[in-house]
């Protein structure tokens, strides 16, 4: 039977999983939101969530860029998760992801890499050799992970963002737009600046 594939999350990252999924000729059904703003989305129906029931044949992609929500939607539906990897993305065959993850144009994805579900590996991202990126996180446009680095559950690190080798970031943390980490970086901790320094740690989640 053929996969009937949907999105759940009718925003602007939303937008570019659908760019992502057209690039390889697989077609979106239709869009799941809990309070959509429009029945029409890059002309997709948007369907209401209290209208939508989950079927066996259903394939699904989590389209929404806040990782907690993401997470919660993600465990919400319990399973049946598609792959979005564009064209122009630069994998290794030695690499590894999970299920419900995208991957923008542009990223890189190095040997050896483990990248978990439902993250999103965003527009010219690298993530080099070695490294380890949990579930539920974000990497943003232009950042880089050098070798080794290892991302913990839910972190999102900003765009243009840096990180150099060997370093451990924890989970549910922030790293700032342009910050340069040098050294390991604990849970839930907000880091900004060069060299990246913690500002706050927020609220365990």
């Amino acid at each position: 039977m053929e996969n009937k594939l949907f999105l759940y999350g009718a925003s602007g990252h939303c937008k570019v999983v659908i760019d992502i999924l057209q690039s390889n000729k697989e077609e979106v059904r239709f869009i799941v939101d809990d309070n959509p703003n429009a029945e029409m989305l890059l002309g997709i129906p948007v369907i209401h969530s209290k209208e939508f029931s989950t079927e066996k044949s259903q394939k699904c992609i989590v389209s929404i860029g806040d990782n907690v929500i993401r997470k919660k939607i993600a465990q919400r539906l319990g399973g049946g998760f598609h792959l979005a990897i564009h064209l122009q993305a630069i994998i290794s065959k030695f690499a590894t992801l999970g299920e419900g993850t995208v991957v923008a144009p542009g990223a890189i994805i190095n040997v050896d890499a483990s990248i978990g579900k439902h993250c999103i590996i965003n527009t010219a991202a690298i993530v080099e050799h070695d490294c380890v990126v949990e579930d539920y996180v974000h990497l943003s446009p232009n950042c880089a992970l050098a070798g080794g680095v290892k991302v913990g559950e839910g972190t999102h690190i900003g765009i243009g963002a840096k990180v150099i080798q060997g370093i451990t970031i924890g989970k549910w943390a922030t790293i700032g737009a342009g910050a340069v980490i040098i050294k390991d970086v604990p849970d839930y901790a907000v880091v900004v600046g060069n060299p990246g320094t913690i500002i706050k740690s927020k609220k365990n989640i």
